[in-house]
């Protein structure tokens, strides 16, 4: 069966799960770059900024490794050692607002994965019920108990049914695995949040 015939068959709600699934591959496409930018060097610059603020107690040699470097956790420690002087209080609201700023930027997206995961298999549903709907209907107008008759309402519902399995599951993959990314940086901010705290700490 070519995709034409397919998408002739499953009327309209194919076209609708069509608009989902591109959606979803772009919001993917994009979310991954910008998350695997994120991560990529987070890990190390962690590393480095513990030893230079615990073992070298270099507030400003901390702000010269962050400075090339464009992640979250640089700009999250950038705004925390431009506060490191002030009350404990003003460091940990400043941390926590920068947090919330990288994490929804890089958040941004994701609800769309998680929606056509979602809204997916109930347009396949959807499309279920007016297939039978239409095999129902055809057979009332007959008549007559003609298989024939039915077969392209119940072909309607199959085709949208498995239509929305073929979207929603992919969807939810991809969803799934952005959102472990996420959840990755954002125990990197933890653990910075956590190391100018301490710092902070040892300084007073």
């Amino acid at each position: 069966m070519s995709i034409y015939s397919l998408f002739e068959t499953g009327g309209w709600v194919m076209w609708a799960l069509l608009a989902l699934s591109i959606a979803a591959l772009a919001t993917a496409a994009e979310r991954s770059v910008v998350l695997a930018r994120a991560q990529r060097g987070s890990g190390g610059l962690l590393f480095e900024l513990k030893r230079t603020l615990l073992e070298k107690r270099s507030p400003e040699k901390a702000r010269k490794l962050c400075q090339p470097n464009r992640g979250p956790v640089a700009r999250l420690a950038t705004a925390g050692l431009t506060r490191l002087n002030g009350s404990s209080r003003q460091l940990e609201a400043t941390l926590e607002r920068q947090a919330q700023k990288e994490l929804r930027r890089l958040g941004r997206g994701l609800r769309v994965l998680a929606t056509v995961a979602v809204t997916a298999p109930l347009l396949g549903f959807l499309g279920t019920v007016t297939g039978m709907i239409a095999a129902f209907d055809a057979l009332v107008k007959a008549g007559s108990a003609n298989p024939a008759l039915v077969a392209e309402g119940i072909r309607e519902a199959l085709t949208t049914t498995a239509a929305g399995l073929v979207v929603a599951v992919p969807a939810q993959l991809l969803y799934s695995f952005l959102t472990s990314r996420l959840d990755k940086i954002t125990g990197h901010l933890e653990e910075t949040s956590n190391l100018l705290l301490e710092v902070r700490e040892d300084l007073a």
